[in-house]
């Protein structure tokens, strides 16, 4: 096919799906590796296929797509993101004040990117059928054909996990309560309020910072407060969601990203942050366009 017009349109067309299909991996396997490799596999039996004979080429890649990722869920070959303890996991990062990506609309904002974490509570067909109609609201008859059952035996499917994940999903008050933990923290860190720092640390909370030099871990609230100058100088910087969790995005006066923050709250009080400083680490990733306040927008000469 390379080389040949024909060939040339279908590969055109697959591009235009890539970024659904790599969405639809991701929600089903949790890991962008496994989703890139998925899509691969999925464009590679689109090659060897009769285009002519496809009617719908989206929900045919869709659904090629969902049965290679229901068949590494249920070999358990799937690769979950690293730790952070070992290196720098992927992010996903939008700014709070932006509109949610588009397959995350129907789940609502208290679910928001938060989901991949309540999916892993799935079984491989409960999360197909979820991630396949609620987010992505692929019939219910096309996604029976891929469980090979029945469209009724798949809305059971599909209505059991939407309670689990309805079970598991924070009320959106939550989620402000975090980000008002946050904010104090970053306040507390820009003023240099040693105190008000220990109010809002956990005793045992980790500090995590990747710069250029290498990863450096700090343990413990006294530690961590005497050292939160790092996350500090992102106090000015923009609200985001990280994995589903408060954050911070600083940009230069370039636009380039100066650093990322991420934290985790649980009863009050943070029990771990993460920040990236590595201008490397921060080029690789898919992070959002610069936000400048409103006076450097006005005159975008002005420090």
């Amino acid at each position: 096919m390379t080389g040949t017009p024909r060939a040339d349109s279908i590969a055109e067309a697959f591009e235009s799906h890539r970024d659904r299909l790599r969405a639809v991996a991701h929600r089903m396997l949790g890991s962008h590796a496994d989703a890139e490799d998925v899509v691969q596999e999925a464009w590679l039996r689109l090659s060897r296929q009769d285009a002519d004979t496809i009617d719908n080429l989206g929900g045919w890649l869709t659904t090629v797509v969902g049965r290679i990722s229901l068949d590494v869920l249920r070999s358990g070959r799937t690769r979950p993101e690293v730790s952070l303890d070992d290196q720098l996991p992927a992010f996903t990062v939008t700014l709070d004040d932006a509109p949610p990506p588009e397959d995350l609309v129907a789940l609502g904002d208290s679910v928001g990117l938060a989901l991949l974490t309540v999916l892993d509570s799935l079984r491989p067909d409960e999360r197909l059928a979820f991630v396949l109609h609620d987010v992505f609201a692929v019939p219910f008859v096309e996604i029976s054909t891929i469980l090979g059952r029945s469209a009724d035996a798949t809305k059971m499917l599909a209505s059991r996990a939407r309670r689990k994940v309805q079970a598991a999903q924070q009320p959106a008050s939550a989620g402000r309560e975090q980000r008002e933990v946050v904010q104090a923290f970053l306040a507390a860190a820009r003023d240099g309020r040693f105190e008000q720092l220990l109010r809002v640390l956990h005793p045992e909370v980790r500090f995590t910072v990747h710069t250029a030099s290498g990863t450096f871990v700090t343990l413990g609230a006294t530690e961590v407060a005497t050292r939160a100058r790092v996350a500090g100088s992102a106090a000015r910087g923009h609200a985001a969601t990280v994995n589903g969790r408060p954050g911070v995005i600083s940009w230069d006066q370039d636009g380039n990203p100066l650093s990322l923050l991420t934290f985790t709250v649980a009863d009050g009080r943070i029990t771990e942050l993460t920040a990236v400083v590595d201008p490397a680490e921060l080029a690789l990733m898919n992070l959002p366009d610069p936000v400048w306040p409103k006076a450097r927008q006005a005159d975008p000469d002005r420090a």
